[in-house]
């Protein structure tokens, strides 16, 4: 993954968020929970490093914000 960006993080409320998971699945689920209560940027895609187990997503947290209905 890229290196986490200084504006994703630049004030108290914003968060990133990297999720490890056996599979796509498990990582878009576990996603899918923080959007229910936080405001997010949702990933669309997950990586797999090679010789890693896994998947790997990333997506970023606005708690000043409540979620999207």
């Amino acid at each position: 993954m890229k290196p986490i960006n200084d504006r994703h993080v630049a004030e108290p409320g914003l968060a990133v968020v990297e999720i490890a998971a056996a599979d796509d699945e498990t990582a878009f689920a576990i996603q899918e929970l923080l959007a229910t209560r936080w405001a997010i940027a949702p990933a669309d895609r997950t990586t797999h490093e090679p010789g890693e187990p896994g998947v790997r997503l990333r997506c970023y947290l606005d708690l000043k914000q409540p979620p999207e209905a």
